[in-house]
């Protein structure tokens, strides 16, 4: 129980000042009564924390890392997750064959709500590399697909993409993820 609520100062305290994200943050917290998400949110910050790629940082401010994602995106993430960072319709509470149709990349989305490291192993290895559960996802894992440069592009060209008051408190919840995991 301690290390459950350890992880959870990682995400909910850059949320503490920011009035602006009540509502993000309440669907977050609806997101996360749903148990067996819990448990693969906890298994994902814990996992990535002490295996797979470390020290991963998105440069959401580098041009060329941008121009590169977003083309990346538009190539191999675009036909589920939206051209516009949307996802498909009823995301958050429809299954298609047991899986969980695309989320959001866009402010609306919980993409922000995960630090940089876990974004990247996330992609490049997949739900089942990371927690080790039969958890069904349509998503592929980009490992062999995508250079390390060409996920940690993708993910920038996303984090451009937000507003600045999202980006500061992603930066924050990297700040935080840090701290706790070294």
């Amino acid at each position: 129980k301690q290390k459950i609520k350890k992880l959870f100062c990682v995400v909910l305290k850059p949320w503490q000042h920011h009035a602006k994200v009540v509502i993000s943050l309440t669907n977050w917290i609806r997101a996360m009564t749903n148990s067996r998400f819990l448990l693969i949110y906890v298994a994902l910050l814990t996992v990535s924390s002490t295996s797979f790629a470390e020290a991963v940082e998105l440069r959401p401010n580098d041009p060329v890392y941008v121009k590169m994602g977003e083309k990346v995106y538009l190539e191999q993430c675009a036909s589920c997750h939206g051209v516009n960072l949307e996802g498909q319709v009823g995301w958050q509470d429809t299954t298609v064959d047991g899986m969980r149709l695309a989320p959001p990349h866009d402010k609306s989305g919980h993409t922000w709500h995960h630090p940089d490291e876990v974004l990247f192993n996330l992609t490049k290895y997949g739900f089942k590399a990371m927690i080790n559960d039969d958890y069904k996802v349509s998503m592929p894992v980009y490992d062999g697909v995508l250079s390390d440069k060409e996920i940690i592009a993708s993910l920038s060209y996303i984090k451009s993409t937000w507003p600045e008051e999202v980006a500061e408190i992603h930066n924050k919840i990297n700040d935080n993820y840090k701290s706790k995991t070294n």
